[in-house]
């Protein structure tokens, strides 16, 4: 979708979420924690919410599509694969160039 690409091409750490999901907050912290400032983009709150959150599947989003975290425009995953790789010390090599930054 569109959208999708637009708003992760023009930002370097995106997250999609839905502003009730308990794990998008913890990812948002997570990289706040880390000097990180995703864009966190509800998709809840949009009216083409459910259209983004099949593009999200397709793209290779997991059930749930949410927390979908893309950093440097490539998909990371969700929850699991964030937290694995924060666990590994490979999430601090990703978000390197990102860090300090309020967006972008």
């Amino acid at each position: 979708m569109e959208k999708i690409s637009r708003l992760v091409s023009e930002n370097g750490v995106v997250i999609f979420s839905k502003s009730t999901c308990c794990l998008c907050y913890a990812v948002d912290i997570l990289l706040q924690e880390l000097a990180v400032r995703p864009v966190v983009y509800a998709i809840d709150k949009d009216p083409e919410g459910r259209e983004m959150e099949k593009a999200l599947f397709r793209l290779g989003c997991s059930a749930p599509a949410v927390p979908a975290v893309f950093i440097g425009g490539k998909l990371v995953g969700s929850t699991n694969e964030v937290m694995s790789l924060h666990l590994s010390g490979s999430l601090v090599t990703l978000i390197k160039p990102y860090q300090g930054l309020l967006s972008n």
